[in-house]
């Protein structure tokens, strides 16, 4: 549908006339037409996983299926009541390059929807030009003439069949699971801080146990040589007791590393560079222990909760309004578009009346053949719509088996640590028999060593084990979705929370 550039009508005090009768026509077509759209496409509906009413794993001592608080949720890290991790925490959340990472994804998606959004609302251009003409001699207007025009021109899409309205709804889906990602990252960071913060008190209380053990077996071996140079014992409990000691501390460098790469891990993770947490870090200080009771909740409390799964399914929507906004596709698209402006051949003339000119009426388009394309693109995107139906359920049950590991983990190694702990506490009850026996010459030097290998082998387990412990909660409060709340609202342009 064509328009041709006119002259504006005029009143009859002068004024410009910008509703000729043709245009009442058209208005009175439009809204026969915007009475009868409607918005085309699949309307979204969550999805129901049906997850169990409760966990196939007892919950161990301590642990309960109550709602868990919001609040202590929210700040799960504060129960250990070690400052020293929630400071580590803090500088995480404003420093870690990763949750850079997604508030700037954030940013673009709000972007994206700002777009999609301008799409429903008109355009308007203000243009101008002068302009020196040559044209044929035969004419009257001579060959030569400035020309001179300035004006408005405006245009807008009538969203009929809802293309504009379902590229909306899919860019704010968009924003709320890039939303939900940054959570996501928020949830992972903060276990990632935690989980190695336990493992740098872990292996500094395994140090500790290895320097103890070393002393312990240089005063054993400083009495052998002293018995060796009596004639009180062979030479054979004389090196026997050399290598125990030497295989000791040849342990204590792997334990060191093991510190050093946990501490460098911890400051890439807080933003900063590696090494910078060394001195920070070098005072040895106990494991965290957790707090005795913990509120689980059930599994339905997880789905709401977990910002994966909240991602996953707002991803689905996105994609279920994208169906629409491609089906919208198969439909007419029509425009209203117009402009008012003067034309003159020379600047004064264009304030003169005669020198109105508006361009002023509908159109449309509609794609009548395209060997199948745009119904290929539909199908196209409800094949993705499948594809993110599947990745939501599969984010479901990743997070119960998540929960359920957890739970089970935890359980159990707090079996294991009670049974590390006595056999822990007989070893140096056996210890100290055997040396006193030794000394006394009613027992021989292999179950010295043999006593001192066992204890040093289960205080080692035990400080594992209670780094375990620790640990296989932090995972829980990660598998239940703690702590991403925490984190302020992405403001635009900024790379730090709001506090």
């Amino acid at each position: 549908m064509t328009r041709t550039r006119q002259c504006l009508p005029r009143s009859g005090t002068g004024h410009i006339n910008l509703f000729p009768p043709c245009l009442n026509i058209f208005g009175l077509l439009l809204g026969f037409l915007l009475a009868g759209c409607a918005v085309v496409g699949p309307n979204y509906v969550a999805p129901d996983p049906g997850v169990p009413k409760g966990w196939n794993t007892a919950l161990p001592n301590g642990l309960t299926a109550t709602p868990p608080d919001a609040r202590t949720l929210a700040g799960w890290w504060s129960t250990f009541k070690d400052p020293e991790l929630t400071k580590l925490i803090e500088r995480a959340v404003a420093g870690n390059l990763d949750l850079g990472l997604g508030r700037a994804r954030v940013r673009e998606a709000r972007a994206r929807r700002g777009i999609a959004r301008a799409d429903g609302f008109p355009t308007i251009n203000v243009s101008g030009a002068a302009t020196r003409v040559g044209t044929s001699s035969e004419t009257d207007l001579g060959t030569e003439n400035d020309l001179y025009d300035a004006g408005f021109d405006a245009g807008w899409e009538i969203d009929l069949f809802g293309r504009v309205r379902r590229s909306v709804e899919a860019a704010g889906a968009s924003l709320e699971a890039s939303q939900e990602g940054l959570h996501d990252v928020m949830v992972s960071l903060l276990a990632e801080v935690a989980l190695n913060y336990v493992e740098v008190r872990s292996f500094q209380t395994r140090l500790s146990l290895a320097e103890a053990n070393q002393r312990t077996q240089e005063q054993t071996y400083g009495m052998v040589v002293t018995r060796s140079q009596t004639g009180l014992t062979s030479n054979l409990d004389l090196e026997q007791a050399r290598y125990n000691l030497e295989e000791t501390r040849s342990q204590i460098p792997l334990l060191q590393v093991g510190l050093e790469q946990a501490k460098n891990r911890l400051a890439v993770l807080v933003g900063q560079n590696p090494g910078s947490l060394k001195d920070e870090l070098a005072e040895r200080k106990t494991i965290p222990m957790p707090f005795p009771k913990i509120a689980v909740g059930v599994p339905a409390d997880v789905l709401r909760r977990r910002p994966d799964i909240r991602k996953a399914e707002r991803e689905l929507a996105a994609q279920t309004a994208r169906i629409g906004a491609a089906t919208a596709l198969l439909y007419p698209r029509f425009t209203l578009s117009g402009s008012i402006g003067l034309e003159a051949l020379s600047v004064a003339a264009m304030l003169e009346k005669e020198s109105g000119t508006f361009d002023l009426g509908p159109s449309f388009q509609w794609n009548l053949f395209d060997a199948g394309r745009i119904r290929q693109n539909i199908e196209v995107q409800n094949a993705i719509q499948e594809q993110a139906l599947i990745r939501y359920e599969a984010s479901v049950l990743k997070a119960l088996a998540e929960v359920e590991d957890t739970l089970t983990g935890y359980a159990e190694e707090q079996v294991r640590q009670r049974s590390l702990k006595a056999a822990s506490g007989a070893a140096q009850r056996a210890v100290g028999l055997a040396e006193d026996q030794y000394q006394s010459g009613l027992t021989d030097f292999q179950n010295v060593l043999n006593g001192q290998r066992a204890l040093l082998s289960l205080q080692d387990q035990l400080a594992q084990s209670q780094g375990a412990v620790t640990s296989h909660l932090i995972s829980l409060y990660k598998a239940l979705g703690g702590g991403w709340t925490c984190l302020g609202p992405v403001a635009p342009g900024k790379n730090l929370p709001k506090q």
